[in-house]
């Protein structure tokens, strides 16, 4: 068991189905183990967001074996996991038909409570966090939290670490493709101080051919209490580097003959990728009633990654070196007033400055690529800035036991300029103030039934380093893109032991761009529609049965939009996105020695293309494996068997930039077969 100290004000306990269900007026569902944060002081929890809320804890995560930690959130509801396996590009999480092809990233991650996206949208700071290191795993679905303004269109998702107690945690495994991991996390605590350590080294020789991956992240935390638990103040570092080989799409021809290849093409592709994160903390309780939380932080990402999409030799677009080098400094801070019983009033503020740079190459055509020879185009050398404030308030208000009602309000401001490898200097997009109202409702029919219903306004801006992000010569105004959002639910104990919420939710926007400042292509979506139905089960049976399982019906559609060709694109779906998600599970507690576990996921297909004609892939039902026995009291040993059925599936997309004209085809990178991992858990 993980230990925490009331010294550093968290408190440890363990949330069965039936104490959350039984917890006054929320709609959040927890898998495994929770961790919770008193009620009575501090900060608002999570799970006071009237939304679908999940919070999967550290049992559910520290056995895991994943090449990266996005991977995991893929156990939890209505979670689409888009597993690109291009070395250190491996994918992203995104949900409520939210695709993570890149073009609109919607989902706000954040770390710690730190926000962790770089300038696109993308997900990339996970990898820095691997699974012993991991506390929980917030998912927050919806357009009605206020706490966050830049990149949440449609939620978000906080990876929180341990801090504070005294343990020593070590994990080795080998398994599969050669793959080598060693985990290690220690903590100590003594007084008002407490101290926390990870190191992680991971290599592996991967599926596919030019699939090698070496990386390793070293973290720590430094955190101070005084006498009267009314302060604590912080320091977290992170450092993290990763080298990996990529392997290429394939064509289906290409498919059809290996699917462990690795055309020639791509044998000098690959990535080299560093990033660093620190932060200071500082949270005071000012009075009974008040509380004062604060984050300062600095996160920095550097990527060099030489990638060959094809073998077209004409022209040297398919070649590209693209280079990021990211600085991110921010500030949040947020009070929160218990002001009475039946009324909270909860605000905060934030800062961001971006300075980033990004260059782009392309090369001459060789097999493989040649990327030490000159380029033979120089498309993108950008310095570009952008700037960030936000602001938001809520009241909590309680006029009777069983029903709460949340009105609140946010707003955010960019600014920012950039500067282009031909001199040419420009602004930001002017936005203007922001405005995002939000409502939240719930009532409480019974302790075990509660009804919510929730609406709320989020948006979309452009990224990148060029236009259309920014007003060079000659480029158009654009509007932010709002998304209009609304929720009706249940939570309910459908019978001891157990949780389950079913919600219907649709998501609105205007304006949408497709947006991909990696290859500089923008494509307005114009109207949009996304909607769907999310049903989920939890339930501890007795002492040795746990079960799990959740289905999520969605839909994304142009209302109104058009095709640069003039073609309208009304009724069309939002190309790569599933219609459903499926998660399902079980856990057998056999004795005291051993456990048994099944757990498995599904998705439909889905078009590839914006006109819906080149058909639908992409669909994949999977099941995994595992078994513990406890060695020792300190001991165990795991075994993890995924794919286990063996099924043949792929990650697709249609590639109609990096072919000649009349040759646009889809491009496939596919999915290890069975594969198994044997670990050593050590816990002292």
């Amino acid at each position: 068991m993980k230990a925490t100290s009331a010294s550093l004000a968290v408190m440890t306990a363990l949330v069965t189905p039936q104490i959350q269900a039984a917890s006054s007026g929320n709609s959040t569902v927890s898998l495994g183990s929770v961790y919770v944060t008193p009620e009575a002081s501090g900060t608002l929890r999570t799970d006071s967001i009237l939304s679908s809320v999940d919070i999967m804890s550290s049992d559910k995560i520290e056995d895991k074996n994943v090449m990266n930690s996005w991977e995991l959130v893929g156990q939890m509801p209505g979670i689409q996991l888009t597993e690109t396996r291009m070395g250190a590009e491996s994918g992203k999480v995104t949900f409520r038909a939210f695709n993570g092809e890149g073009y609109i990233n919607g989902i706000k991650t954040l770390i710690d409570g730190v926000p962790s996206n770089v300038n696109s949208g993308n997900q990339r700071f996970i990898d820095m966090v691997f699974p012993l290191d991991l506390e929980y795993i917030e998912v927050v679905r919806g357009t009605n939290d206020p706490r966050y303004g830049l990149h949440n269109i449609g939620g978000n998702i906080n990876f929180v670490t341990r801090q504070g107690g005294n343990y020593t945690d070590g994990r080795l495994t080998y398994g599969s493709f050669n793959t080598r991991e060693f985990q290690l996390a220690v903590g100590h605590e003594e007084g008002n101080f407490a101290q926390n350590y990870f190191l992680a080294k991971q290599d592996s020789d991967g599926f596919r051919d030019n699939s090698n991956s070496n990386k390793y992240s070293l973290g720590g935390k430094w955190f101070v209490t005084d006498d009267a638990q009314t302060m604590k103040l912080g320091i977290v570092a992170r450092l993290y580097h990763h080298q990996a080989e990529e392997p290429g799409f394939l064509t289906a021809q290409e498919l059809a003959a290996s699917r462990s290849q690795s055309p020639e093409k791509n044998a000098n592709d690959g990535d080299d990728r560093d990033m660093k994160h620190l932060s200071a903390h500082a949270d005071f309780q000012l009075s009974d009633d008040l509380s004062l939380s604060n984050k300062l932080y600095y996160n920095s990402y550097d990527d060099d990654r030489t990638v060959t999409f094809t073998s077209y030799p004409v022209g040297n677009a398919p070649r590209q070196r693209r280079q990021w080098e990211e600085r991110q400094t921010g500030v949040l801070s947020n009070l929160t007033w218990r002001a009475h019983e039946m009324l909270t009033l909860d605000g905060g503020i934030n800062y961001e400055q971006q300075n980033n740079e990004y260059r782009r190459y392309r090369y001459n055509f060789g097999i493989p690529t040649d990327f030490d020879a000159p380029p033979a185009r120089t498309q993108n050398d950008d310095s570009y800035t952008l700037y960030n404030t936000g602001a938001y308030a809520q009241a909590i208000i309680q006029p009777i036991e069983q029903l709460k009602i949340i009105p609140a309000y946010r707003v955010d401001k960019f600014s920012g300029n950039t500067e282009l490898m031909n001199g040419e200097k420009a602004e930001l997009q002017d936005y203007g103030w922001i405005e995002q109202p939000k409502l939240s409702v719930v009532y409480s029919i019974t302790p075990d039934i509660n009804v919510y219903a929730n609406w709320g306004r989020t948006f979309q801006i452009l990224t990148g380093s060029t236009a259309p992000a920014y007003m060079t010569a000659g480029q158009a105004s654009y509007k932010p893109s709002i998304n209009t959002g609304k929720e009706v639910g249940v939570k309910f104990k459908p019978f001891a032991g157990s949780e389950a919420r079913i919600a219907v939710w649709q998501q609105e926007a205007t304006d949408e761009v497709a947006n991909m400042p990696s290859t500089g292509t923008t494509v307005g979506l114009g109207e949009t529609k996304r909607r769907g139905i999310d049903m989920q089960l939890t339930a501890q049976l007795n002492e040795q049965w746990t079960v799990w399982g959740s289905h999520a019906i969605q839909e994304a559609k142009v209302v109104s939009a058009f095709t640069a060709g003039g073609q309208s694109l009304s009724g069309k779906e939002v190309f790569s996105t599933p219609r459903y998600i499926s998660n399902a599970g079980v856990d057998y507690q056999f004795n005291d020695a051993w456990r048994f576990g099944l757990s498995a996921r599904a998705q439909g297909d889905y078009y590839i293309d914006e006109l819906n004609e080149q058909g639908k892939y992409g669909g994949f039902a999977v099941l995994d494996a595992n078994v513990r026995y406890q060695l020792s009291a300190t001991t165990s040993l795991d075994l993890q068997m995924k794919n286990l059925t063996d099924r043949d599936y792929e990650y697709v997309w249609f590639d109609n930039f990096f072919w000649a004209a009349g040759d646009e085809q889809p491009m496939f990178s596919p999915a290890p077969g069975r594969s198994a991992y044997l670990s050593v858990n050590m816990k002292l």
